[in-house]
């Protein structure tokens, strides 16, 4: 996971996976919110995560949709529909890698509008990286920012992975890389470069 914890684009269009993920632990969407992120999703992202029918929704699933739907009625994570220059960008991205309408929709309408892309998905990870001009994020760097730029404690740490955990997540492991890459990025900028020996004379 290659990120750079000192750095991370602030508003973002999220896919469905990421949406969930960035809801899953109440303490780091507080620190994103402390941290003036935003996050938007486009109406095939918005279909899946609240109209689409699932046949055995788990207790997280409900409440996942019901933090979903409150923050909406707060004005995040604002839903936007796609132009027909982003309809064209899908089809064509369609054809290049097998993602559903959620992560495409994503990956055009961030590329449109020049934002970030946030997702945690590989395949639409990597998709989106390969296209020029731009900014592909995962919630582990969220993380990882956060935690860098002091907005998260270490404390925190511990209560994110223990919410997100609860909400079913999987991404405990990339979130404990994040925090430790984290804290090594915050330890090499704390210490100076080491001083050159002196040539022998």
């Amino acid at each position: 996971m290659a990120i750079d914890p000192s750095r991370f684009h602030k508003i973002n269009v999220a896919d469905t996976c990421s949406v969930w993920n960035i809801l899953s632990s109440r303490r780091l969407y507080a620190g994103a919110q402390e941290a003036r992120c935003e996050f938007c999703i486009t109406g095939f992202v918005l279909y899946e995560c609240l109209v689409k029918p699932r046949t055995s929704p788990t207790d997280a699933d409900l409440e996942l949709r019901e933090r979903l739907k409150r923050e909406q009625t707060r004005g995040k994570f604002a839903s936007h529909s796609c132009s027909i220059d982003d309809l064209q960008a899908i089809a064509d991205l369609e054809s290049r890698r097998r993602l559903g309408k959620g992560e495409l929709s994503s990956i055009a309408f961030a590329s449109r509008i020049r934002q970030a892309f946030i997702t945690d998905d590989l395949k639409a990870r990597a998709l989106s990286e390969s296209l020029a001009n731009s900014i592909t994020q995962t919630t582990p760097h969220l993380h990882s920012w956060l935690i860098f730029n002091n907005t998260l404690t270490d404390a925190d740490h511990q209560t994110v992975l223990s919410q997100h955990a609860e909400m079913g997540g999987s991404l405990t492991t990339h979130l404990t890389t994040a925090y430790s890459m984290a804290l090594q990025c915050k330890l090499n900028i704390v210490l100076p470069p080491p001083t050159p020996a002196a040539p022998a004379e």
